[in-house]
């Protein structure tokens, strides 16, 4: 790979070890199909399939929720929900992979990159669900292989780096700050000299295009992105920025932090500083913008995968020349593939995750139980409440979601909420006198009513921690104020 305009090259780019690469890939989109049932639809997936389609969301761009209704049509199931999400996993390791190759990896560094990304935390957690994160795996990680090349000589990749990044702003904008942080990157270490030339125009033209719609969506809408950022920063800063550090350590795993580490060191030193040291300004770029802006700590695990790519080279050559050593990474990776394996699959039976760590130590977890347990609950509340209530508020996309889910063969009727894009789907028509309010925002809106009074209180039966766990299920009847002016008071982003 050669840098435009600079005397100093990396390493040949040696051929694609397609066994390694593949085996990993495949072997964990088998373990993410095995373990796409077990505990349930995670409160994201919940909301992403009952948000009707849109061209934007209050709290984010379309595509994850399309990717969610589409799947209804194989199954309306976690199982079918979650084909996408392993899909976007298994493909996030080749590129990872490919981006080791690109920086002159060969078969050593690629074999490690492939299985260790492939079994590591965070790529585990979000490939067993359908999030926002999960879809920016694989997009994020081609947007800076094609820079990668495009940086390396090839200039043509322009356009593919930015016909994909406009792609990506209908998952998220968080795609614009990886860009801009590979800008400054490269305008900070180099090469100055790539960034020149017409196929740079032609990328940013395909990305102002393709993303155009998109961006003409939030002008024309307040540009609600920015406000759900601000809210997210708002009950999320203090504890985004207190775990951070530890959240870094963790992300891959902490046997894997070693790899990351020496690729940031490795890019910043000579001869890969000129060519390839703009992907570790970028990285700490992005942990930088985490820590400021507070919003959600997971951004970082999108750029530390390809600082751990490039900490691969090193790593791997070292390694080569030492077989204990060899011996004793393969271990290592072997010992953080089944910790990750514990904490990001069902591995343990819903009756009993409860009593274990595993609840609390994995933050996906708890989100996935009790689902159908506190629909019941609150259907069995819907029946018996005095005043014959017509509408059931939920305070989270979680409790709808699921109330959507399993609601109707109960009885219950289609779930409202104020939260995020909810609160722009429906409110409880003037009329209505008498609702169910499920959860802990009961507190918030008791005063909008002639009374309120506690029916029961949600229980997963399984000693899960969850948000919902404990939370009052409540008749509420006589409000106070036409609803079109309660309903702002039911509105929360966060």
């Amino acid at each position: 790979m050669t840098a435009v305009g600079d005397s100093q090259r990396l390493p040949v780019r040696h051929p694609v070890w397609w066994a390694a690469v593949l085996g990993a890939a495949l072997a964990q989109a088998a373990a993410l199909t095995l373990g796409s049932s077990g505990y349930g639809y995670h409160r994201d997936e919940l909301y992403f399939r009952m948000l009707p389609r849109a061209w934007g969301y209050v709290d984010q761009p379309p595509l994850t929720p399309l990717l969610a209704h589409l799947t209804t049509y194989l199954a309306d199931a976690p199982w079918a929900l979650r084909v996408p999400a392993t899909l976007a996993a298994a493909t996030s390791v080749v590129l990872v992979t490919l981006i080791t190759r690109e920086l002159g990896g060969g078969r050593g560094a690629q074999a490690l990159a492939a299985w260790g990304y492939a079994f590591a935390a965070i790529p585990l957690m979000l490939g067993h669900l359908l999030l926002t994160s999960t879809v920016d795996l694989p997009l994020l990680a081609l947007v800076v292989l094609a820079v990668l090349r495009a940086t390396g000589g090839h200039p043509r990749w322009w356009l593919v780096a930015g016909a994909v990044a406009g792609l990506t702003t209908y998952n998220r904008l968080l795609v614009a700050v990886v860009v801009g942080s590979l800008g400054i990157g490269i305008l900070a270490l180099g090469p100055r000299r790539s960034l020149r030339g017409r196929w740079l125009l032609a990328g940013a033209a395909a990305g102002l295009v393709l993303s155009l719609p998109n961006l003409l969506y939030q002008a024309t809408h307040g540009w609600p992105q920015l406000a759900m950022g601000r809210a997210l920063a708002d009950n999320n800063a203090a504890d985004v920025r207190g775990g951070l550090p530890l959240l870094l350590l963790v992300m891959l795993g902490p046997p894997l932090v070693v790899v990351w580490a020496t690729g940031l060191v490795w890019l910043l030193r000579r001869p890969q500083r000129a060519q390839a040291g703009y992907l570790a300004v970028a990285c700490l770029l992005l942990v930088a913008f985490t820590w400021v802006s507070g919003a959600q700590p997971h951004y970082p695990a999108h750029l530390l995968s390809v600082a751990y790519a490039a900490g691969c080279v090193p790593v791997a050559r070292w390694l080569g020349r030492r077989r204990w050593a060899a011996v004793t990474a393969g271990v290592l990776v072997a010992v953080n593939a089944s910790v990750s394996v514990l904490l990001a699959l069902p591995v343990v039976p819903v009756g009993t995750v409860g009593s274990t760590p595993v609840a609390d130590v994995s933050p996906l977890v708890a989100d996935q139980v009790g689902w159908p347990r506190y629909v019941a609950q609150v259907a069995a509340a819907y029946r018996t409440a005095p005043g014959h209530p017509t509408q059931v508020v939920t305070s989270n996309y979680g409790e709808a979601g699921a109330i959507a889910r399993y609601g109707h063969p109960l009885g219950l009727p289609r779930p409202l909420s104020g939260q995020n894009a909810l609160a722009d789907v429906a409110r409880p028509p003037d009329a209505t006198q008498t609702i169910i309010v499920v959860g802990y925002q009961l507190d918030g809106v008791r005063d909008l009513f002639a009374s309120c009074r506690v029916l029961d209180r949600l229980d997963d039966r399984v000693g899960v921690d969850s948000e919902e766990q404990g939370a009052p299920v409540a008749v509420c009847t006589g409000p106070r104020r036409p609803w079109t002016a309660l309903w702002p008071r039911f509105h929360h982003l966060d």
